[in-house]
């Protein structure tokens, strides 16, 4: 008979767990998790040191000290030499070239002769206009004469009138005759004025067959040969000139470019210039700009920039194609001092910070970094990087900070 407990119920208290088989149970447990957890552990391991392992194939670049006149270069254009002053003289009047007094490359100065035309037919109505005037002139003399005489005949028949010994009628005719001779002389003299007009006239047309320089400058094309006709609209069928000579302001030359609408907010007037003209690739031009001409071109998207020379030189000559870097410095201001110079390409954001990767004897270093002004295709670093450090500028866009690397 199984024992009671004091309530009734059977008695438990004697009931064991062998040690021997709760030791062997425990045991098998620790056993499997222990080594889940150690395989876990390789997994992790050798996931990391396989991404570590792996070599990428990148393209690296040397930062540049921040000093470096290419890293000035805020941007970069291309335009022409051109002249503030230059003008194709022509001549007022149609005629024929008599002589022609300058070639090209000859300098001029301002109201000097540069061609002389046919004037005859000038010169034979100025004449014309001097005997019509001078034969006004005789006749206003005749017709003072006998306004004179008029004159004392009106105040005969006027005394005679007050005596009784002349009719009204007599002395109205002398008073008629009289102011009749008056508005005759009148009428001569402003006869006289007209052709005095007319004599100014074929002077100014006489003048206008000798062609002079507008201002001094330097003759750079020869438009017009002796016997050849100029006229200041073209006529002829192609045969008539319309212009002389073509002068040039030397002291007026300036660089003329077109810059993209996009980056014209990078150009300010008076910002420093490095000009190099093509035909002397390796002469570099102090410069400036003079003025940004206030209006777009639609079809380019272009604005146009006037840039002045700090010195003028004999080798400058209008057209020459030129190419200019706009430089940074006008605009730097009080921003902070770049260290280094990269390529745009090696800037990277990664968790919301821009870094770069630095190659270090084959495994790249992560650094963050902050960046100044864009250049052209570069960017400044103000901290973070010194020069000399070479910065990855192409690779796979997974880079770790360890990872190796294999350059392209």
């Amino acid at each position: 008979m199984d024992p009671k407990t004091p309530y009734g119920g059977p008695d438990l208290s004697g009931l064991r767990i062998d040690e021997r088989v709760r030791t062997s149970v425990m045991g098998r447990k620790t056993k499997r998790l222990i080594a889940w957890s150690a395989v876990a552990v390789i997994i992790v391991v050798g996931a990391f040191f396989g991404l570590r392992g792996r070599t990428a194939v990148v393209t690296l670049a040397e930062a540049r000290p921040g000093g470096d006149p290419a890293a000035a270069t805020l941007l970069n254009a291309s335009g022409y030499i051109t002249p503030r002053r230059r003008a194709t003289v022509a001549a007022k009047i149609t005629a024929r070239v008599v002589d022609v007094f300058v070639d090209e490359g000859m300098a001029v100065a301002e109201g000097q002769l540069l061609a002389r035309l046919d004037d005859s037919d000038a010169q034979r109505r100025l004449q014309a206009a001097r005997t019509q005037r001078d034969a006004t002139a005789a006749a206003i003399a005749s017709l003072r004469v006998n306004l004179a005489n008029a004159e004392r005949e009106l105040i005969r028949n006027a005394s005679l009138a007050a005596d009784g010994y002349a009719s009204a009628q007599a002395l109205d005719q002398a008073r008629t005759a009289s102011e009749s001779l008056k508005a005759q002389v009148a009428a001569a003299e402003e006869q006289v004025k007209a052709a005095d007009a007319q004599i100014a006239l074929a002077r100014q047309d006489v003048e206008n067959c000798i062609v002079r320089a507008p201002f001094g400058g330097i003759v750079v094309s020869k438009d017009a040969q002796k016997g050849e006709m100029v006229s200041p609209i073209s006529a002829g069928g192609g045969f008539t000139r319309t212009g002389i000579a073509t002068i040039v302001d030397m002291e007026s030359i300036e660089i003329e470019v077109d810059v993209n609408e996009s980056y014209i907010a990078r150009v300010v007037p008076g910002q420093r210039v490095e000009a190099v003209i093509d035909a002397y690739p390796d002469w570099r031009i102090p410069a400036a700009v003079r003025t940004i001409i206030p209006t777009a071109d639609r079809q380019k998207a272009t604005v146009k920039v006037r840039i002045s020379f700090d010195k003028l030189d004999p080798r400058i000559l209008p057209d020459m194609g030129v190419k200019v870097s706009f430089l940074a410095g006008e605009q730097a201001g009080a921003r902070p001092a770049a260290r280094a110079v990269v390529p745009r390409e090696a800037a990277r954001t990664v968790d919301g910070r821009t870094v770069v990767f630095v190659d270090r004897g084959g495994v790249l270093e992560r650094r963050a970094v902050s960046l100044g002004l864009e250049l052209g295709a570069d960017v400044e670093v103000t901290a973070g990087l010194s020069p000399g450090d070479k910065v990855v500028v192409e690779g796979p866009a997974d880079l770790r900070d360890g990872q190796r690397i294999r350059v392209k």
